[in-house]
């Protein structure tokens, strides 16, 4: 048997910013036992600030310029949260999340980036598009591309406050988007006019004087109206309609259809409170170690820290170069190693993009254009990009050959206190084996741990309802629940391991999945008994994965359904299980069998998990494609199936493991119908075809295409693009149900109403037949 290294120390990154991301790549090259790796983002595609004003102007596409959080993760064996930080609490070591349970921490990095400041003008946060958050940024430059390409005529007036780098980039490119728009649909350019207002006397303040003069010249010669020395006090919009009236501080009105706020970086209001020391502007100061002056296990970089001793312009540039310093610091605070201090460099390169294929190159007083310079800097991004785009095979990654040289760990623990951090050094004894001579079972400590913070922070947590005798706040050897007089018990149980690396949401996933075979036969849930498997650790690390999970398990539970026990196991990774019971009345329960020629197939919810989760596996699925596939995974079938009563679904069933056709075909066989199915309806996730066009789809999925067989047309079929998606196996999937015709359209519209907007008639019902090919496909 094999020895595990459980795990016994939390490194817990906020942000997905360039450091993070270099990070993140580098961790993923070395062992790190006993580490547990978790990035709190609440973006899955960081933005490259080096491509992004070459984004707007539409040389780069969105794939090329952002980095894919996901399998970055995924390749540095680091969980992924996907929630934005709120606060810190830094005597419980725990980073406070918008959406999820605290997450504790033993080291800590920080790289969130920064927002403009427009919080002092009145106004501008009402009416002004602010460079960050840039998805904000890019949805709205998108909606302004779509009104131009829907009605180019009009004329309009754009406003930019901020002549910094950043505003100088986005305005020469963003204008040389729209006038090649404009051309494209046989309009004037001129159509579009921009104003650009700055506080200072020279664009790009701190660039030297060429660059300045350079920049003041392309604005001049490409009609841009340039309003220096004009910082805005105010924005007024004073009709729905109207244009935003843009004040400066001379008096001046412009009068803007859209307004781009650019100006200098201001710091996270949550840092404020979070005991961290922060400058004036509220930036988290840091030590040339890139440690926080108060806390020496928490490191920040990028836009968010000060360095104290070298304070430098918030730029992207800088967020780059401290990536393989924070890393090795990390490393050596693990190790009990003394850190190095990182000095940045005093002078660096500019790459300024000024639209049309020319970039400004400038370091210290030396600068030119060029067009050989937007090649230079092409390749720099490109280059910088590639390491994210493929990473190396790590399958080895015991392997001393595939460890980066210096970092051949055995073992080692950290244990840390608010304010300190003490290191001990490698353990040949932390790697443990486990006879699973007590059934591989979770220590009573950890699970205690567990289930009392839960109780803390959710009263109602496994309290008694006026049907439960024994439960969670009376343990016996088993709960005892009483039954409800003239219904029917309903049991169902299934388990799996994580598809998903976040406690919290992996729960609710499992949950949905287990209780839809109820609301798939008409019944309420009643009681629920979960098993759980967790991953070698320490007692509280352990509790520290069981309280997420139990958080969303209270999250996922109907209000009133309660957990009433349960069993926890140790295993190498992360699994949970739901015993879920039901109550109903016999003569409402739903059946497969029940379908009659005439109803209406209605699906819930779009169909490929299986394929994109293989994907997810290979590190080949866009984290944004998963992040879709798990808001649906979460959404409970509760009210579908409420809905499909009230409608007088005649049969129903709940699409899992043996994909659309599989449970489709046992509806057949109950029911001794046919079914015409239309391939032109299926609701699908967003990236199920690309990662299917890939050759990618589940284990279980050939096991599932021999219910083929019962297709009649499937040779006509089977080179369709979204013919292999039928027999997908699905996790968490929605519910299928036949529904009288006249009673179809209604119910679909209910299904919008309750939130299952891609709810969709697939097929209908027809006479059956005695025949091994009950089904037909159409929709080529």
């Amino acid at each position: 048997m094999q020895p595990e290294t459980p795990i016994s120390t939390d490194v817990v990154l906020i942000g997905g910013g360039h450091t993070h991301a270099i990070v993140l790549r580098k961790l993923g090259m070395v062992n790190l036992p006993g580490v547990r790796l978790t990035l709190i983002t609440n973006l899955v595609d960081t933005p490259y600030s080096g491509m992004l004003p070459c984004h707007v102007s539409g040389i780069y596409g969105f794939d090329e310029s952002h980095i894919d959080l996901r399998p970055l993760t995924r390749f540095a064996n680091c969980r992924l949260y996907m929630d934005r930080a709120i606060g810190l609490d830094m005597e419980q070591q725990q980073v406070i999340c918008a959406n999820h349970p605290p997450v504790s921490f033993d080291l800590l990095s920080i790289d969130t980036g920064s927002t403009p400041a427009t919080v002092l003008v009145p106004g501008a946060e009402e009416y002004a598009i602010p460079a960050k958050p840039v998805p904000d940024l890019l949805l709205r430059w998108n909606q302004l591309l779509e009104e131009v390409r829907g009605n180019p005529a009009p004329s309009r007036t754009i406003g930019m406050v901020g002549g910094g780098v950043g505003g100088v980039e986005l305005t020469l490119n963003m204008q040389e988007r729209l006038h090649r728009l404009l051309r494209e649909l046989g309009q004037p350019p001129e159509q579009v006019r921009f104003h650009m207002f700055h506080r200072g006397n020279e664009l790009a303040s701190g660039r030297n004087r060429w660059t300045q003069r350079r920049l003041q010249q392309i604005f001049q010669a490409r009609g841009i109206q340039l309003h220096l020395n004009e910082a805005v006090v105010r924005l007024e919009k004073p009709g729905a309609d109207g244009p935003v009236k843009v004040y400066g501080e001379s008096g001046r009105v412009v009068d803007c259809d859209l307004v781009f706020w650019v100006t200098s970086a201001s710091a996270p209001d949550w840092l404020q409170g979070s005991g961290l020391a922060l400058d004036e502007q509220g930036f988290i100061k840091t030590r040339d170690t890139l440690q926080t002056l108060s806390h020496p296990n928490v490191f920040a970089t990028g836009d968010v820290a000060t360095m104290v001793n070298h304070p430098r312009p918030k730029a992207g540039v800088f967020a780059v170069r401290q990536g393989k310093p924070l890393y090795k610091n990390m490393l050596r605070l693990l190790q009990g190693k003394p850190l190095k201090p990182f000095h940045p460099q005093k002078q660096f390169l500019t790459l300024i993009d000024v639209g049309y294929g020319r970039t400004i190159a400038a370091r210290g007083p030396l600068a030119w254009e060029s067009s050989l310079f937007r090649r230079w800097k092409d390749h720099i991004d490109q280059t910088f990009m590639d390491q994210f785009r493929q990473f190396p095979d790590m399958d080895r990654r015991a392997g001393s050959g595939e460890r980066e040289a210096g970092f051949p760990w055995k073992g080692f623990s950290l244990s840390s206190k608010p304010f300190t951090v003490h290191l001990s050094p490698p353990s040949p004894a932390s790697p443990q084996i486990h006879c699973r001579g007590c059934g591989s079972k979770v220590g009573s400590n950890a699970l205690s741990l567990a289930i009392q913070k839960v109780r803390q922070d959710f009263p109602g947590f496994g309290t008694s309802t006026n049907d439960q005798l024994i439960g969670l706040d009376t343990p016996d050897d088993a709960a005892v629940m009483m039954v409800p007089q003239g219904q029917v018990m309903v049991h169902t149980v299934d388990f799996f391991t994580a598809m998903v690396d976040d406690p919290f949401v992996f729960a609710q996933i499992c949950l949905k999945h287990c209780l839809s075979d109820l609301y798939a036969m008409g019944a309420t849930p009643h009681s629920v008994l979960a098993t759980v498997q967790v991953p070698y650790a320490t007692p509280e690390k352990q509790a520290d994965t069981l309280y997420p999970l139990l958080v969303g398990i209270h999250k996922g539970l109907p209000g009133g359904v309660p957990l009433v026990g349960g069993h926890t196991t140790v295993a190498s990774q992360l699994g949970l299980g739901f015993a879920c019971n039901g109550v109903a009345f016999p003569d409402r329960l739903l059946r497969k069998g029940g379908m009659v020629p005439g109803d209406v197939l209605i699906l819930t919810q779009p169909i490929g998990t299986g394929t994109l989760f293989a994907a997810d596996m290979r590190r080949l699925a866009k984290g944004r494609w998963i992040e879709s596939a798990i808001r649906h995974m979460v959404q409970s079938n509760q009210l579908a199936g409420e809905v499909f009563q009230a409608y007088q679904a005649t049969a129903c069933t709940d699409v899992t493991g043996f994909g659309l056709i599989g449970h489709l075909l046992e509806m057949i066989q109950a029911s001794r119908v046919a079914v015409d199915l239309d391939l032109t309806h299926l609701p699908i996730l967003a990236g199920a075809r690309e990662t299917l066009a890939l050759g990618i789809v589940s284990s279980l999925q050939p096991q599932n295409l021999l219910a083929a067989k019962a297709i009649m047309n499937r040779a006509d079929y089977q080179h369709h693009p979204d013919y292999a998606l039928l027999f997908d196996p699905q996790t968490a999937g929605g519910l299928l149900a036949s529904v009288p015709p006249g009673r179809a359209e209604d119910c679909l519209r209910k299904l919008h109403e309750k939130g299952y907007p891609l709810a969709t008639s697939i097929g209908r019902v027809s006479q059956g037949k005695e025949t091994a090919q009950p089904i037909k496909i159409k929709g080529w």
